[in-house]
């Protein structure tokens, strides 16, 4: 086992945050239990790139127990927490994870996760996916498979198929229903505002918040913003996302048009340069500006560097820009991932949906793309996840908040399966 954190002695604390997360994923709890007695996973190398945080620490642990040989590390350098990356190295799982890290040393740790040469990979973001298909092409053959976390990393790789140069199946987690209606509406609603309240301390209610983008992210950032009383702006390039906006009660228009009017801008589209200088120099002075989006290119903090005439830090992750017309634009997080760079992620509870899905998407790999199967298709395709798997996940849900649901009867069985009056 290896490892490079930060601190290995700061265990202890990450320890207490991963406790805390199990108490409240009683999915991930129920499998540990299960899969720690059947070891679907014995003998097989797994490496995960998502945010090195608690419920992502759980995760890891899940698969360990599962009988999984894991190597870990994060898929943002701003949202790993030192902490929890020791605890996952003195629990004995392989991590490389340190905040804050510059560049080359992030892309280092990608590396160093798949030289365990793994046979799953489970991504967020596509960085590794993308090093198997460039700097360490000799390691693409031992992979089966893998699982995308995200909406970006899905992007990529459906990128990636169009142009056949996908080299394994990549099971597309993000698509499942039980999480993107989850994760991404309830779970970036909630903690995209979380970030933005306790990183500037300022009311929500009264104000304008333009959401870029109404793909499920971007329609939890406006329901919760209207729960918070702020009157909601949503720009879009999708007519018909735009017209759901409408009917949603919000105003919709372009980002130039709304650029004058509001007070919070969170951009969740998944695209580059949603906000751009142009935008900035249109805004109030004080605007604050946050991404949801995976990669820092949603706000195109670059070009608020190159047109700012000074910068400075008014708190602690919330940079300000000063415009050329004096006016000036508060971005958090540095144009990261506002919600788990500059807080602590989605809550428990929904990741422990996501993460359930990640957890039977990597058993589809195994189960379908392993040797004892004949091995991978020589074609990489983007797989969505069963109807399936989303209500095996959903009926564990439910069962563990004690609620029971109607069945159909044998009788309405029938009836919906016929086609005759």
């Amino acid at each position: 086992m290896e490892y490079e954190v930060k601190n290995i002695g700061s265990a202890p604390s990450g320890h207490k945050k991963i406790r805390w997360v199990k108490e409240h994923m009683p999915l991930l709890s129920s499998m540990e239990e299960e899969f720690s007695k059947t070891r679907p996973f014995d003998g097989v190398k797994i490496a995960l790139s998502i945010h090195m945080e608690a419920k992502t620490a759980y995760l890891c642990k899940v698969l360990a127990a599962a009988g999984a040989e894991m190597t870990a590390t994060g898929s943002n350098v701003l949202s790993t927490q030192d902490d929890v990356a020791a605890a996952l190295a003195d629990d004995g799982i392989s991590v490389f994870a340190i905040h804050g890290a510059d560049e080359k040393k992030y892309f280092e740790h990608i590396e160093k996760c798949l030289e365990c040469h793994p046979n799953i990979v489970i991504d967020d973001g596509g960085d590794l996916v993308a090093m198997l298909h460039g700097k360490r092409t000799d390691l693409a053959d031992e992979v089966w498979g893998g699982c995308e976390e995200t909406t970006t990393g899905i992007i990529r790789l459906k990128a990636m198929e169009r142009e056949g140069a996908l080299r394994f199946p990549m099971v597309a987690v993000n698509d499942a229903d039980c999480k993107h209606m989850f994760d991404n509406r309830y779970g970036t609603g909630q903690s995209v505002w979380d970030s933005i309240m306790r990183n500037t301390n300022l009311i929500v209610a009264g104000k304008k918040a333009v959401v870029a983008g109404y793909g499920w992210c971007g329609k939890g950032i406006a329901m919760r913003a209207s729960a918070l009383g702020a009157q909601v702006i949503v720009t879009e390039i999708d007519p018909v996302k735009a017209m759901e906006a409408k009917m949603d009660g919000y105003d919709v228009m372009t980002m130039d048009d709304a650029a004058p009017l509001g007070d919070y801008f969170i951009s969740a589209t998944g695209c580059c340069k949603t906000v751009t200088p142009d935008h900035m120099m249109k805004m109030k002075d004080m605007a604050i500006l946050a991404n949801a989006g995976h990669f820092d290119v949603e706000i195109d903090v670059a070009g608020a560097e190159e047109t700012a005439i000074r910068k400075y830090e008014a708190r602690e992750n919330m940079t300000a820009y000063v415009m050329p017309n004096g006016n000036r634009i508060n971005i958090l997080a540095q144009g990261r991932l506002a919600n788990i760079a500059a807080a602590d992620g989605h809550p428990a509870e929904i990741m422990d949906l996501s993460f359930a899905v990640q957890v039977m998407g990597a058993m589809y790999v195994k189960d379908n793309f392993g040797p004892q199967t004949g091995g991978r298709p020589a074609d990489g395709k983007v797989i969505d996840v069963s109807r399936e798997i989303d209500r095996q996940i959903a009926a564990r849900r439910l069962k563990a908040w004690g609620i029971t649901i109607d069945e159909l009867t044998d009788e309405q069985r029938e009836y919906l399966n016929s086609w005759q009056i």
